[in-house]
């Protein structure tokens, strides 16, 4: 394997208040499923001493989604994952990008309901635009693959300030909520 392409993901909305059930699937499904693709690919790309994992994470992994802990708890854990892989891996040859795109046209898009979900099929892509962006990142090796150049500066203004970030995030979520 020169190259594995973790894209397994789940959207469940909801907070602290999210079955148990629910959280176990989401942790299993959105940073587990890195997990084990590491540990399949790893060994035989550490052996060639070169390999590539690309991990579709989610803009979330940065920032948060607004309407859904467990989406974002379990993103920014597959982001960290990422990142552990690329400090313990990367001078042994192996490469490692993550996809963090905001809306895409998938299936789990459309299936979205609620008032965010209009106000963001305007800015969603095409799978054929990410597609596009990954090969360019994968290209250029970049760790971060943003599909959508506005996460770049959304995640600069959070780590300049993260006080006014939250602050920010907590006017989008009464705005989206309001509809």
């Amino acid at each position: 394997i020169d190259l594995f392409c973790s894209n397994a993901g789940i959207f469940l909305k909801g907070g602290a208040e999210a079955a148990d059930a629910d959280w176990q699937r989401i942790w299993a499904v959105n940073v587990q499923s890195h997990i084990y693709a590491a540990r399949a690919a790893l060994p035989s790309m550490l052996a060639r001493g070169e390999g590539y994992l690309l991990q579709t994470v989610s803009a979330a992994g940065l920032l948060t989604q607004v309407g859904s802990a467990p989406y974002s708890v379990t993103k920014h854990a597959a982001l960290a994952f990422a990142e552990w892989l690329a400090v313990t891996h990367g001078d042994a040859g192996i490469k490692v990008s993550c996809l963090c795109p905001q809306w895409v046209r998938t299936e789990m898009f459309l299936r979205a309901e609620g008032a965010g979900v209009a106000a963001m099929a305007e800015a969603a892509l095409e799978p054929e635009q990410v597609a596009q962006s990954v090969v360019e990142g994968l290209t250029a090796e970049q760790f971060l693959i943003l599909p959508h150049p506005e996460v770049a500066e959304y995640f600069r203004r959070k780590a300049a300030d993260y006080d006014r970030w939250l602050r920010g995030m907590r006017r989008l979520q009464a705005r989206l909520a309001l509809g």
